[in-house]
């Protein structure tokens, strides 16, 4: 079965803004939504910046009762969902529930719930035996990441198969993948897909300052996050969720959807040698953008914009540089690239979705987002990687790539949905 699958439906939650419009907004004047954390006290930490979301999901008509069993994360991808629902025009349509699935990408699932839950049972740490009886009754859903998928599933009344990917900071794209796989061979016709990560706790932060993989640039928050940059110091820790509405082309044509973009090409590999290493030369996340380059039938030159992983951190940057020369040659002094991550931080699992987002919008709209924070390039990164500012242009195909820890590398290709003949 070779059904074409497009985006017909987004909803977004990302800092400096809630909702689609906001975001994009925020991309396109490449403002950044990094700040000082405020969601806990973060003096004792080496990085105390991140990019948090000003939410209350009270203020998006979730009950206290979902509010109370739901995880922030949860939260958030339920949020984004119900605007995805309503994107697509499908919310006051009839759609067979037993035809409809949801996936959702998460690193590290219900992170904050976890981490609140052990401070109440043990009194911040004092106690080595817990009482179970001070935990909220919903606490198991914390602890099993297959609750967000679920807790999805019931806001739309899907009843296809549903699942958590997680594959680190490729989950976001992965997830997408997934549920275009599902399309493609027919077990479902649509898809509610995405990611979500609220990860901005103590712990997370502590994990992070061990390995010094964030940036102790806390002098200058709204600058800190600077991708490509010869001053770059590490990543800035974020949050967020994006959520798709996902069909067949036809489909989507039969009922006079709007179609944001097609999913052309997806492939993931992983590189087999180091938990958070990369090597030099890109070769992973370069047969990945390979092959997916070939699912869509395009070539290097077709690429109009690449969307980068772009986390900031000196490996990374120089490693994906390698990927694009590599798997793009010589147009890859040609296309630009920029990271979002300059403006919205790296929300982990759901950064993949969330510049999924960001490149469907860049069809949309023919605008290529810069890469904010870009003043002194790394000689090594010398690529057009947008400076500060955002680009007009045709742009008709894009690349989406992620890479994470454990080796995971993830590319996919959109395009605009008639680029390609039916």
């Amino acid at each position: 079965m070779n059904r074409r699958v497009v985006i017909t439906g987004m909803g977004v939650l990302a800092p400096g803004g809630t909702g689609t419009k906001a975001f994009w907004k925020l991309l396109t004047e490449g403002r950044t939504a990094t700040r000082r954390i405020s969601l806990f006290d973060p003096s004792p930490f080496r990085s105390q910046v991140a990019a948090e979301i000003d939410f209350d999901g009270a203020e998006h008509g979730l009950k206290p009762q979902e509010t109370r069993r739901m995880d922030r994360a949860t939260q958030l991808a339920v949020v984004a969902t119900r605007e995805a629902m309503t994107d697509s025009g499908l919310e006051d349509r009839e759609f067979d529930p037993h035809r409809t699935g949801v996936t959702v990408g998460s690193a590290v699932g219900a992170t904050m719930g976890l981490e609140q839950e052990y401070r109440v049972v043990s009194n911040d740490g004092d106690s080595w035996l817990v009482d179970h009886e001070y935990a909220v009754p919903h606490l198991y859903n914390h602890l099993v990441p297959s609750s967000i998928a679920t807790e999805v599933a019931w806001s739309v009344g899907a009843e296809g198969a549903a699942a958590v990917v997680s594959a680190g900071c490729t989950s976001g794209l992965d997830s997408v993948g997934y549920a275009c796989d599902l399309i493609r061979e027919g077990t479902t016709d649509v898809m509610i897909a995405g990611a979500t990560d609220a990860p901005i706790s103590p712990i997370t932060s502590a994990c992070f300052d061990a390995i010094k993989a964030t940036t102790p640039r806390n002098d200058d928050p709204e600058h800190a996050s600077r991708p490509f940059d010869g001053t770059r110091s590490g990543f800035v820790l974020g949050e967020g969720a994006a959520m798709f509405v996902l069909e067949d082309l036809e489909s989507a044509r039969r009922r006079g959807a709007t179609v944001y973009a097609e999913i052309a090409g997806y492939a993931s590999r992983c590189n087999a040698f180091h938990m958070t290493g990369l090597r030099a030369d890109g070769r992973e996340m370069a047969e990945a953008v390979r092959i997916a380059l070939n699912e869509g039938g395009l070539d290097p030159t077709d690429i109009d914009y690449v969307n980068a992983h772009g986390s900031g951190t000196k490996q990374n940057d120089r490693h994906e540089t390698a990927a694009f020369k590599r798997s793009l040659g010589e147009h890859a002094y040609r296309v630009p690239v920029s990271s979002i991550k300059s403006m919205v931080g790296h929300s982990l699992g759901a950064i993949g979705s969330v510049e999924i987002a960001a490149s469907a919008l860049a069809i949309d709209n023919d605008v290529v987002p810069p890469t904010a924070n870009l003043h002194e390039p790394d000689p090594e990164c010398d690529l057009d990687y947008v400076p500060l500012t955002a680009r007009e242009q045709r742009t008709r195909a894009v690349l989406t790539v992620g890479s994470g820890f454990g080796g995971f590398q993830s590319a996919m290709v959109l395009t605009g949905a008639d680029r390609r003949s039916s």
